[in-house]
């Protein structure tokens, strides 16, 4: 039987992480500029152009742009749109859900974080989905530690987000991260405690669940970009970059209490 390829988890030194950490300073602040820029009228272009001129200013690059031909600064997905949205003339609206997914590159170091933005008031629904998923982000840090497995981070998603009866997108998934955005191991938002890759020091992994009111299925927009929910219910999205250290989970793209 002919075996697949073989993972490759590339380790960081402490200082490669803290130079991650930089990098991530940088997108925390890009974030939190997308939020105070955010209200209902502004189109996810503006948002991409603002995001892009204070990347730049800072020293840094935007991952994304340009990736694999992807032509945002930003992946802005509104709705019912899991990930990947292309900024563009869509103006957002009262009442909206707003995921926004950045990468910054800083000396070669890449970082990735993604938060799920209110505009004004939403619905209890779109309410208790961007909860839930922070809540299940914020559960899969605390299984980051030495020791244990990459199955017990996955579970720690998917339990969270089923106990409220919500579904985990299953077809898209977290990785590895580093000098390259995407690096072994992928990191599936679903699995079984006690199983796969057993974690160690200087590991750092992008972990994203992605969540629907909904079923699971996705849908690719005509775009060839832009990730729907395959029964149009209402998607978020929250990421962490966080590196596995002997003192526990490291986040190097943490949100201040008042994020969205």
């Amino acid at each position: 039987m002919r075996k697949g390829p073989r993972t490759v988890i590339i380790k960081k030194t402490p200082e490669q992480i803290e130079k991650m950490a930089a990098a991530g300073d940088i997108l925390v602040r890009t974030l939190e500029l997308v939020e105070r820029k955010l209200r209902p009228g502004v189109t996810t272009k503006e948002l991409d152009t603002a995001a892009e001129k204070f990347i730049r200013s800072q020293g840094a690059t935007p991952a994304f742009k340009g990736y694999r031909g992807f032509p945002g600064s930003l992946c802005t997905s509104p709705n019912s749109m899991v990930v990947h949205g292309i900024p563009g003339a869509y103006a957002v609206r009262k009442g909206d859900i707003l995921s926004v997914d950045c990468g910054i590159i800083l000396d070669g170091w890449v970082a990735d974080a993604a938060r799920t933005f209110a505009v004004g008031p939403i619905s209890q629904n779109a309410r208790k989905l961007l909860d839930v998923t922070k809540a299940s982000l914020l559960a899969a840090v605390e299984q980051c530690r030495v020791g244990n497995r990459l199955g017990d981070v996955s579970h720690s998603v998917q339990s969270v987000v089923e106990a409220d009866g919500l579904s985990i997108v299953r077809s898209l998934v977290g990785h590895g991260i580093g000098r390259d955005m995407h690096e072994d191991p992928q990191i599936p938002n679903y699995g079984t405690p006690g199983k796969g890759v057993k974690l160690e020091e200087g590991m750092v992994f992008a972990v994203e669940p992605m969540v629907t009111t909904g079923r699971h299925g996705v849908r690719l927009g005509e775009d060839h970009w832009s990730i729907y929910s395959q029964d149009g219910s209402l998607a978020a999205h929250f990421e962490f970059t966080i590196a596995i250290t002997a003192d526990g989970p490291q986040v190097l793209t943490p949100w201040h209490e008042s994020a969205s």
